[in-house]
């Protein structure tokens, strides 16, 4: 079946793959962008190779998109020297950490409660498609999985700094002296797959739609169009109602 928006994939393809190479020059700390970059890459890695037996939506490509993009500049700086701070001091004269009473480099923690608000999107897509979930199931599993995936990457995080120890082991962490870093990431990227799913939720009781289910029938019913037609002579598939 022919992806339903090739041009567009190209493009947010094309774009990721000028921040990441900008990126990729001159890094903070190389090891850990290397470190940083396993997991984008086979991810990314993973799109690419299904893409056109499962293809997401415009909304959740854009999502993993944007995600791919912090993450990238958090593995240019390492996420616990990213200038955000001054960034913001350079556009507003003022300190955000300042206004918001932060005393250490928050962008980890921004990040993290991103993850969760930026893909628990796609994997409700994702969950619709493979659990056929319906009503409060469908918002909580995607949400539960976004929660099972934030904690499996903080356990690779606690076996890579095992692993690589040293200055590479503290820089891939990023815990900046604090013991409840890995509990507070993940509180983050639960609240923010909670905000992803409760918007969603009130979006679809608004429209009286389910955008991503719409989504998966559309291609399903082209899936099933493609096959009846790589097989002539057989009874066409019936059509959803």
């Amino acid at each position: 079946m022919r992806h339903p928006h090739v041009r567009f994939v190209a493009v947010l393809a094309g774009l990721l793959a000028l921040v990441w190479i900008a990126l990729a020059i001159a890094p903070l700390h190389r090891g850990d962008w290397a470190l940083e970059n396993v997991l984008s890459l086979l991810f990314v890695a993973v799109l690419a190779a299904t893409w056109r037996r499962h293809p997401f939506s415009r909304a959740s490509y854009t999502a993993i998109f944007l995600f791919l993009c912090l993450h990238a500049i958090g593995a240019h700086y390492t996420y616990s020297q990213v200038p955000y701070d001054e960034w913001w001091r350079a556009l507003t004269g003022r300190s955000l950490n300042d206004a918001l009473g932060w005393s250490r480099n928050n962008y980890d923690r921004i990040v993290h409660f991103l993850y969760g608000l930026l893909l628990v999107y796609p994997l409700r897509e994702l969950v619709l498609r493979v659990d056929r979930a319906r009503g409060f199931w469908s918002y909580f599993l995607p949400f539960a999985l976004t929660m099972s995936l934030s904690v499996l990457y903080e356990l690779i995080e606690w076996v890579a700094a095992l692993i690589f120890g040293g200055d590479l082991g503290t820089a891939f962490l990023g815990t900046q002296g604090d013991e409840w870093d890995a509990q507070k990431d993940m509180a983050l990227a639960g609240a923010g797959a909670l905000c992803g799913m409760l918007a969603t939720a009130a979006c679809n009781a608004l429209t009286q739609r389910d955008f991503a289910q719409e989504w998966n029938r559309r291609q399903g019913r082209g899936a099933r169009r493609s096959a009846g037609r790589a097989t002539p002579g057989t009874t066409p598939a019936r059509r959803d109602h």
